[in-house]
């Protein structure tokens, strides 16, 4: 399956708690200095923090760490520990004084399930976990399953969710990895069996799947902007339902620029982007199926499935 990680340069925090009436955590991910970055929401209830400055037309085109997090709107507090962190150690957009560190945030819902209503994340969180993945070495293991932003996550809100990964390397050296919180309304399926999971009888606005997508690629911010679009597929390929009015879900893109495409024409430039954009899809799907079976401790290959472990 590979890891987000794959990508030289990318690191993974997470931290959690889990008892106490704690069910929650964070991961941060963590890229190189100077990695391009930009966002794509197409769920209908999503928490998100810092998600604007993102846009291609704005002023800055780089992204210091992503904060994917549980505590819904509350759990967003962890994105200022992240910036803390950034800003302790020079990373940021340079100001006169300083520097402010651009840290896009996004949180799942799972606000009460280890009892405690009001245990959600803070910037102190945010803070170790972004630490936590400084202090990782290149192509660390990246922790699946019930883990940092995945602790308190389930699926359809009956079964467990959780953190997966995956990654695929392209003939031309470009790798392109992803990583995924899954909290969704829908259940995974295979496409290519007969019988399809029906969606849930009942709908509320706890559920998202986050996702994070690098590459080692040079893109500019649209071309990145471009590929958090296309990689909502892979959510779609994954989960029945996707991108309802209940679901936040979002995809985030980073591109550390090591790898030029090939742009030698329009035609070439063309079939560089598509291929890597169709490569994301795939690999989103990869991640969020690994996401669901490294919870429910599965060791079958993605899309195949026993019985969900209830939540």
């Amino acid at each position: 399956m590979g890891s987000i990680n794959d990508v030289p340069g990318i690191r993974v925090g997470h931290v959690h708690k889990d008892s106490g009436g704690w069910l929650t955590g964070v991961t941060v991910v963590l890229p190189p200095p100077g990695c391009v970055g930009s966002v794509d929401v197409q769920g209908g209830g999503p928490a998100t923090h810092e998600t604007d400055a993102l846009d291609p037309t704005t002023l800055v085109s780089t992204v210091d760490a992503v904060v994917l997090t549980g505590g819904s709107a509350y759990g967003l507090a962890a994105a200022a520990g992240a910036q803390r962190w950034c800003e302790e150690n020079g990373r940021g957009f340079a100001v006169p004084g300083g520097v402010v560190p651009i840290v896009p945030a996004a949180a799942i819902f799972d606000l009460g399930r280890g009892g405690d209503f009001a245990a959600r994340p803070t910037p102190d969180m945010g803070y170790a976990a972004t630490a936590a993945a400084a202090a990782q070495k290149e192509g660390h293991d990246v922790g699946r399953g019930n883990v940092g932003a995945g602790t308190g996550a389930v699926i359809a809100r009956t079964f467990k969710g959780g953190v997966g990964t995956a990654s695929v390397t392209l003939e031309n050296g470009v790798i392109v990895g992803a990583i995924a919180v899954v909290n969704a309304l829908g259940l995974p399926f295979d496409p290519t069996k007969p019988e399809v999971p029906a969606p849930p009888k009942a709908a509320t606005t706890t559920n998202t799947t986050l996702v994070v997508v690098a590459t080692n690629a040079f893109l500019d911010v649209a071309e990145c902007k471009r590929t958090a679009a296309a990689s909502h597929a892979g959510i779609a390929r994954a989960l029945n339902p996707s991108h309802t009015l209940a679901d936040g879900d979002i995809v985030f893109c980073l591109a550390t620029g090591a790898i030029p495409l090939d742009r030698s024409d329009e035609a070439a430039r063309q079939v560089s982007l598509i291929t890597l954009q169709s490569a994301a899809a795939g690999v989103v799907r990869l991640a969020i199926l690994d996401g669901v079976a490294s919870a429910e401790g599965i060791s079958t290959p993605a899309g195949e499935y026993g019985a969900y472990r209830t939540a």
